[in-house]
């Protein structure tokens, strides 16, 4: 007997980070950047001149979700 998987389409569980950072008027390469760094939360702020919570928030995502928000299977 055969089973046939069905092919499922990936999509996107929200905004990257790419488009976050765009948001918040950061550049996405310096953020990055600055996290291979090991920058604390309040030197990114003061680089990027936003909140620290900003930063955070950012942080998390990138450690949660890595760079982008594609889930699914093909």
């Amino acid at each position: 007997m055969e089973i046939f998987l069905r092919s499922r389409v990936p999509w996107e569980a929200g905004p990257n980070l790419k488009e976050m950072t765009d948001e918040v008027g950061i550049d996405f390469d310096r953020f990055v950047e600055s996290i291979g760094a090991n920058m604390t939360d309040m030197e990114m702020a003061r680089e990027f001149g936003v909140s620290e919570r900003t930063i955070a928030c950012l942080r998390d995502h990138f450690y949660k979700k890595g760079l982008g928000t594609t889930v699914g299977q093909d």
